[in-house]
């Protein structure tokens, strides 16, 4: 039988019965518990998916990323706190580097980071703005916490952070109409934070920045070896950050007066 290691996975989820199960499976193993907090309105089986691999679901109503993620780490028992989403999964050959992280007693870390590789249009990602994606995941209780602004949630942390080489799986894009789909509430959230900041869109921002996050995707960070997909994240890129400066501009504009 598998050693389980003082690790407690914290997760935050909504309906996500049609994938949590390869997430779960990822862990269950060899961690000490799993804490979920669901979405309090989902229905769609998830709870009854992780109480098979023996979760502790908790529904509560929807406060927000950082909220939500702050709420499952209080609920647990550590000392490890392994944060997970319903889209990823923990590879082999990073279970295996967090259980030496873990058990080292010598330089010992705060918290880990390791790189996330996302599986996209048929292939895994390994170039351009999508990789190495480094996150901060595996953290000692009571030495972090969730902040940042919504819906970017960042883990701050106190003390010394270590890194892990081996690859977080990540499943978040199931087909480029989801990805898009996924895009326009964050477009929306970047403009009301520059308006609430009174920031305002300038020419460069519309005519330097779009063509140059596509040439730094595609060229500098090697996008083109990830064939078309490569080409088309570095585009769609280029056109995300085009169209959300844009839409700052638009939010700027006068009021139409009557002709």
């Amino acid at each position: 039988m598998q050693k389980r290691l003082p690790i407690s996975v914290c997760m935050v989820s909504g309906a996500e019965a049609h994938r949590i199960e390869r997430t779960l499976e990822s862990v269950a193993a060899w961690t000490s518990e799993i804490i979920i907090v669901l979405n309090a309105e989902v229905r769609d089986g998830t709870e009854e998916i992780a109480r098979r691999f023996g979760a502790q679901v908790f529904r509560e109503p929807w406060k927000g990323f950082v909220g939500q993620k702050n709420s499952a780490a209080e609920k647990c028992p550590g000392p490890w706190l392994l944060n997970l989403d319903a889209d990823e999964v923990v590879s082999p050959a990073l279970a295996a580097e967090i259980q030496r992280a873990v058990g080292q007693t010598a330089k010992p870390r705060t918290a880990y980071e390791f790189p996330r590789c996302t599986y996209y249009c048929g292939r895994w990602i390994r170039h351009g703005d999508w990789y190495p994606d480094r996150v901060r995941r595996l953290y000692r209780k009571d030495t972090a916490h969730w902040a940042g602004e919504e819906p970017h949630a960042q883990l701050h942390v106190h003390g010394p952070v270590g890194r892990l080489r081996s690859d977080l799986l990540h499943y978040s894009n199931e087909s480029i109409a989801h990805q898009i789909a996924k895009i326009a509430p964050y477009h929306a959230d970047f403009v009301r934070r520059r308006l609430a900041a009174g920031q305002a869109t300038g020419i460069f921002d519309l005519t330097v920045r779009p063509p140059w996050r596509f040439l730094r995707a595609y060229f500098l960070r090697l996008g083109f070896l990830d064939g078309w997909p490569g080409f088309y994240i570095a585009a769609l890129s280029a056109f995300s950050t085009l169209t959300r400066n844009a839409m700052v501009s638009e939010a700027n504009l006068p009021k139409p007066t009557s002709p």
